[in-house]
Formats: structure tokens, sequence, C-alpha cells
């Protein structure tokens, strides 16, 4: 029999910080901390709390390649954050919980497959090392994602570009106006996976009415369609109207109603930094939708009542919905090769600049168009760290469901790639056996991870 109660894992980090001024520091969640308590939201029956625990090497390892190696990359902090998401969906797949919210930091939806350093305040991604640990350990296949934060959810959707199984969904500010510059119609995924990747940039000052009528007439339509297995909200609230970084007009009301509409099975804290005026109400909203109380109580000092909206940007985010529901309802009709070409592998080059740690990346990303499977990645990366400082790396990725000439293949790369010189660093995670690999040329030595017994 089901729980019908939402699990709370609050973890604020307090040890960890990018800088003592920088928004993303140890008194982020202070005052939600102190809301939360004062309104007795713990002694509610329907709401339980966890102590969180960390994620091991290998959830990192399973997701990302990082140079030169995970422990590189990550603190004590950002394990506890990955590692309470997985915690969380432990209890809600077991049927101990109906959903939770991790209310953790550091925040993860920038980290891309390759992390070279921190970028958008982002190490490691949290919510795509919850997807793969759900996949390993618990057998789930189709997973949506829908990311509310102000900011496009970058690392998520490179990390699940080419992933038919992984619908990603994310509604942010117009990348013309704001970090990180991405996240346009446009982008909807690889051949082997198109139309799993939606994005609805909304022009600066809309509030919660247009915010809702994207719920209403493309979120929700599309994930009925799709029906996930599991589904992770991003939950950003940089959209409020009162976050330093964003320009949004979203209400906390607004974020519970549409927590309510969505009803997640986790909502994972990524971006927001009005550590005063916005956090601790839309915290509170976020988690009394999930525990299904009300929340109309919940309001901001800075309130500001009815949002007058531009009818010219509304308009124009109509006409953005009107065209993804297009792309959506005819996803199987499209010519793929139209698109991405006939090519026995479809590439693309990226630049990824590192705004956090200044580190100016170039990659060339292949993926194999294969008839039976999502087909293997290969990325060709080069981080220039300044100062003549750079490094050239070789990452080989095979999906969960790879077919055999797939992963022969990928082998092959990877055992290819570590006799070329270039290369300082040559990595291979193979998902569908749950493997990774890592060479260093300059030890000479090979790194062997295999299986969740790994880092623990």
């Amino acid at each position: 029999m089901k729980n019908n109660k939402t699990g709370l894992v609050f973890f604020p980090a307090f040890d960890w910080a990018i800088s003592p001024t920088h928004p993303e520091r140890e008194e982020r969640l202070l005052y939600t901390r102190d809301q939360i308590f004062e309104e007795g939201v713990l002694d509610l029956p329907e709401i339980e709390e966890y102590a969180p625990r960390l994620a091991t090497i290998h959830d990192i390892a399973r997701v990302h390649f990082c140079v030169p190696r995970v422990q590189s990359q990550v603190t004590e902090a950002h394990l506890i954050a990955a590692g309470s998401a997985t915690l969380l969906a432990d209890a809600i797949v077991h049927g101990e919980l109906k959903n939770g919210f991790a209310l953790v930091r550091p925040p993860g939806h920038h980290a891309m497959r390759v992390v070279h350093g921190n970028r958008g305040f982002c190490n490691i991604n949290n919510e795509a090392i919850l997807v793969e640990y759900l996949r390993r350990h618990h057998g789930i296949k189709r997973i949506a994602i829908v990311d509310s934060d102000v900011h496009h959810g970058d690392g998520t959707q490179d990390i699940f570009y080419h992933d038919p199984d992984v619908l990603f969904i994310s509604f942010h500010q117009d990348g013309r106006t704001i970090y990180p510059g991405t996240g346009f119609p446009n982008e909807l995924g690889g051949p082997g996976a198109y139309a799993r990747t939606i994005n609805i940039p909304l022009p600066p000052g809309l509030g919660d009415e247009t915010f809702h009528y994207v719920v209403d007439n493309l979120i929700l339509p599309i994930l009925e369609e799709f029906k996930p297995e599991f589904i992770i909200n991003s939950a950003g609230q940089d959209n409020h109207f009162t976050d330093p970084l964003g320009s949004m007009r979203f209400t906390a009301r607004g974020y519970a109603e549409f927590t309510r509409k969505l009803n997640p099975h986790l909502a994972v804290l990524e971006g927001g930094y009005a550590i005063e005026t916005a956090l601790p109400y839309v915290n509170l909203a976020i988690l009394l939708a999930l525990a299904g109380h009300d929340y109309s109580y919940v309001r901001e000092p800075e309130w500001p009542g009815t949002i007058l909206e531009n009818p010219e940007r509304v308009a124009r985010v109509q006409r953005v919905v009107e065209q993804l529901r297009n792309v959506w309802e005819n996803r199987d009709r499209v010519d793929l090769d139209k698109i991405f070409g006939t090519g026995t592998f479809f590439q693309r080059r990226k630049h990824i600049y590192y705004d956090t740690d200044y580190i100016e990346e170039e990659q060339l990303e292949r993926v194999r168009r294969c008839p039976n499977c999502p087909g293997y990645i290969t990325i060709d990366s080069r981080a220039d760290h300044g100062y003549g400082h750079s490094n050239r790396v070789f990452c080989v990725s095979i999906p969960f469901t790879a077919c055999g000439a797939c992963q022969t293949e990928a082998y092959d790369a990877y055992e290819q790639a570590r006799g070329l010189a270039q290369y300082q660093f040559v990595y291979l995670q193979d998902k569908s056996t749950d493997t990774f690999l890592a060479f260093d040329r300059d030890k000479g030595q090979e790194w062997v991870s295999e299986g969740p017994k790994v880092g623990e």
C-alpha cells in the first residue's frame, strides 16, 4: 500500500559557497529554514523529514566525465545534494512516500556531460544523476524532467539531447536576455530523440497568467501523451518577481499552483537568489502543494497583487506554444534526414563557457545513428583554462539500452583514442553494464569503476 506522505530533505550546505559574497553562498537557505520551522510544517503528519545521504563516486561517473576525475570536481556538499535526491527517489519507488522535495544545494542543472569546472554555479547535475540512478537501481525507463528555473537548463539538455526515453521541458527567460544564452524552440533533440527536448523561452516581465498558459496548453498535454513513469521538477525559483538575477514576475502562489498541476514525484531545488523576499515563501508553498495542503495563505511581504502583462509579449509566447504543439503532434512524421543529414554519425560543434571558472571549452560531439538503439556518443573536448594551461580529453558514452554492435564500436573508439598522444585523458562510460573507465596518459594508468560499490 502506498504511503501518502511527502518526503523532505533539507540540506542548506552551510559549509559550501562559491565565495562569501556570491549569490550561491551559505545564507541562501537560512530564511527558508526559519520559515519552515515557524510555520510548523514539519509537524504536519503528511510531511516526513529525511536525513541526507551521500551519492557515491560511481553515481557521478555514471553521468559525467569529470576532468581529471570525479574527486577533482566535487565536494562532500555536492555528493550530499545528489545523494539526497536519490534517497527520496528510493522511498518514493518503494511506496514509503507519494512524492518529495530535495531542498538542497549546491544546484546542478548547468552541469553538462563533460565537466572541466563550475559553470552557472553547478559542478554536477543532480537531476541527471537521479535519472541514471532510477534506471540502474529501479529499472525505470521513461522519465520526464520539467525545469522551472529562470535560466535554461542547458546542462540537463546536453546530457539527454540524444536520449529518446527522457523528455526534457524547460521554460525560462529568453536566452537573448539572460545566461546561458540558450534554450530556443529550435533546440529539439538529436536525430534519435527528436522532440524529446522542448524549450519555451519567455520574454522578461511576464507573470503567473502566462506561466500557467504555457503549463496548461503545452506542458501538461505533452506529459499526458508521453506518459512518464517518473516526473522530476528542476525547481528553480528565480522566476520570482523579487529575484535579483532574473526579470520575470512569478509569485509563490503561482509556483505552488504549478506544482499542484504538474504533480511531480520529486522536486529538486535549483536556482533562486532572493533569499529573504522569495525563497522562504516559494519553498513553503511548493512543500504545501506537494503535501496536498492549502497554500492560498502564503503571500510574500512585497506581493504586488495583479500583475499587468505586456499583450505583445503574451502573444509572442502563445505563438511559440502553438509552434511547439505542432512540432510535438507531428514528431513522428518528420523527415529526420532533411534535418540531420544521412550520415552514419550526426555531429555538432559546441562552444561552452564556464562563467564561474572562466574556462573556454570546444567540443566535437558525434552520435552513432543506429537503427537498433539510441547510439553511442563520442566527445572530443579541449578546455582552455587561461595562462597557457589547457587539456584535451576524449569521451565515449554508451547508452543504457545499447545494442551489441554499438557497444563493440564504442569500446574500439575508446581503445583507439588511448593510442593517440593528443588526449591527456580518455574516458568510457558504459551505462548498459554500469562500467566506467578512465585512462590517464601521464601516469599510464587506467581506472576502472564497476557498479555501486565503488566510492562507498
